[in-house]
């Protein structure tokens, strides 16, 4: 690029100074002038964080893996809250004991899923169904197109354990697996390793958890006293793979383990208006994406920040984390899903909420009990009601809540509960 030219060689003489009375300025237009100013900085300065922010969580991003039931999300907004419901699935992968797996860090393994969930938000944001399935659940496998060559089907799989699925046939094929156990479509999904929920309970500053009797559990060096503990990092790490130390000692205890975390964890980020909160939500993002692998549709991060928004105003006590039923074999080597899980799987499919007997998560070996000490749940403040419009559609009732049997476990997010120990 040149040097600008020169206008001309002829000098203009000087203006001579004239002194007088300064014009008077209207303070407000001033004022106005100054907020204007401000403002398009504060614009200027947003639309520059905002393009950083998107770019940076690209960074983010691993490479995506479809599912079969793909489609484009409709409804998912770049600013705000996501339209309509949505089925989520999201796996927990076990690559190796020293790779924030979700597993036993003792157990060596290829890629297990040692944490299958399925994520319900319903279409009109009114509940969340959050279902975990036991990794030593016998399913059918069905057909899946195989990882290495997307052109060939792996064969249908019979009495396999749940968890074994990811390595038989990828995500997609563990879409497809609880897809045909449950009846629903899931359209987006996601891999995350451990260390993402370790880095996220550290985004928010903490999760509490309650522990009704000292846990010691040595593979994997968790060691908690009787009472709350506010736990982040490694430290939340750890809380979550406790099996041994926990419930019965099996997986089941573990689930019921995790629910008290991630009813904890939805509470504080309520509270503190954190799914609110973009730039909060970012750090998150930021976060967790490190450490997960998404569905194709999902590689716009910005869209799942939309649909961690939808949970913002979700009531905690219609957010259900609910343990799929099952019942032992009889060398008590693995589980199988119960005739209960009919009840479940139509209450997923028409769109209703849950409500879970109160008593089924106590009266269990491997279940968490209730903290003594929580405070009830504050009522929501009613709303005043708005001049009704005579001519206006009225809105439609509320489905009733499914009433679940009494051998499927689980709490809402409302619910304080208390980690049981294993004292076998």
């Amino acid at each position: 690029m040149g040097q600008p030219g020169m206008r001309g060689s002829t000098v203009e003489p000087p203006v001579p100074t004239r002194h007088g009375r300064m014009p008077r300025h209207d303070t407000r237009i001033t004022a106005a002038k100054i907020a204007a100013s401000v403002v398009g900085v504060l614009a200027v300065s947003a639309t520059a964080v905002a393009a950083y922010a998107a770019i940076d969580l690209l960074r983010s991003v691993r490479p995506p893996v479809e599912l079969q039931s793909e489609k484009i999300l409709e409804g998912v907004p770049d600013i705000g809250a996501m339209e309509g419901g949505l089925n989520f699935l999201l796996v927990g992968s076990d690559k190796r004991p020293d790779d924030g797996a979700f597993g036993d860090p003792e157990e060596e393994s290829a890629v297990l899923n040692d944490v299958t969930m399925l994520l319900h938000i319903s279409q009109d944001h009114s509940h969340v169904e959050v279902v975990s399935f036991p990794r030593d659940m016998l399913v059918t496998v069905p057909e899946c197109p195989d990882p290495e060559d997307p052109a060939s089907m792996l064969p249908e799989l019979y009495d396999t354990r749940i968890n074994e699925v990811l390595s038989w046939g990828g995500l997609g094929c563990v879409a497809s697996t609880v897809e045909q156990l449950t009846g629903v479509q899931i359209p987006v999904g996601g891999i995350v390793e451990f260390y993402g929920v370790a880095a996220l309970s550290s985004a928010v500053g903490g999760v509490e958890v309650c522990v009704a009797e000292p846990i010691s559990d040595d593979y994997t060096g968790t060691y908690l006293d009787a009472g709350t503990h506010s736990l982040s990092g490694m430290q939340a790490l750890q809380f979550l793979r406790v099996r041994h130390g926990v419930g019965d000692g099996s997986d089941l205890g573990r689930i019921s383990n995790q629910q008290t975390f991630l009813a904890s964890l939805m509470r504080t980020l309520q509270s503190s208006g954190t799914l609110g909160d973009p730039v909060k939500l970012y750090s998150i993002a930021k976060a967790v994406l490190s450490n997960m692998t998404l569905s194709t549709v999902l590689q716009n991060p910005v869209q799942l920040v939309s649909i961690a928004r939808t949970l913002q105003d979700v009531d905690l006590s219609k957010i259900a984390f609910v343990q799929y039923p099952t019942a032992y074999t009889d060398d008590f080597g693995a589980v199988y899903p119960t005739e209960s899980a009919t009840v479940l799987n139509a209450a997923l499919q028409a769109d209703r909420p849950v409500a879970i007997d109160p008593n089924a998560t106590a009266s269990t070996d491997f279940g968490t009990v209730a903290d003594p000490n929580a405070q009830p749940a504050e009522p929501s403040q009613p709303q005043t009601p708005a001049t009704a419009d005579p001519s206006a559609t009225p809105a439609p009732e509320a489905p009733p809540a499914e009433v679940l049997p009494g051998d499927i476990t689980g709490q809402t997010a409302a619910e304080v509960r208390c980690s049981s120990a294993n004292e076998g």
